[in-house]
């Protein structure tokens, strides 16, 4: 059984963790203050292969902050980048937030993984300050997979966003003849109380 492991971002109010609760549980939970670094796990089936997914869920990045660590790049093997449509300063979070992981990846030669960035919020069209054509062209930019999406009036559309990540994730594995999905969480707990504890501190 091979694990797959996704690190969820996304700026404050864009509704990132209402995202993957829905594809988790099929349920909306609405809005709330994400203070708290959360993993969760899930168990499914994917073209007849088993997979273990984790998903690592942190703190609301802001657009003043360096959102991502080098620790999450080691294990990270694809991400989920969310803004709503109805804010443009979490649409340029969320283009900073891509600009960042480049630039680790690169940093520490781990090379591109796969992304897709999320418009969420897609219910509230009449409130709209970025343009869908806006999104796809800044995916396109980052060959990123690019999807508007409702976490409170559509389950399948996020189902199948988190699906084609996985493919591509799992046919990245199957490219690079990558071995080292066995590791599982061991050090994650650790990852999060140790470093991300800290920056919680440091702010």
């Amino acid at each position: 059984m091979n694990d797959i492991k996704l690190a969820l971002l996304g700026s404050e109010g864009a509704g990132k963790s209402a995202v993957l609760v829905r594809f988790l549980t099929k349920r909306f939970i609405g809005e709330y203050a994400s203070n708290t670094n959360s993993l969760y796990h899930k168990r499914l089936s994917i073209d007849g292969r088993q997979l273990n997914l984790e998903v690592f869920d942190p703190c609301s990045q802001s657009g003043e902050s360096r959102c991502i660590l080098e620790e999450p790049q080691d294990w990270a093997d694809g991400f989920v980048v969310v803004y709503t449509i109805s804010d443009r300063t979490s649409f340029l979070n969320a283009k900073n937030i891509l600009a960042q992981i480049k630039e680790s990846r690169r940093e520490t030669c781990k090379g591109e993984a796969p992304i897709c960035l999320v418009g969420n919020k897609q219910d509230l069209c009449h409130s709209r300050q970025v343009s869908e054509e806006e999104g796809r062209s800044l995916a396109q930019e980052n060959k990123c997979l690019f999807q508007e999406v409702s976490a409170a009036e559509n389950y399948l559309e996020i189902s199948n966003l988190f699906t084609k990540l996985i493919r591509h994730v799992m046919e990245q594995f199957k490219h690079r003849g990558d071995r080292r999905r066995y590791s599982g969480s061991k050090s994650m707990a650790k990852l999060i109380n140790n470093v991300f504890g800290k920056r919680r501190q440091s702010v």
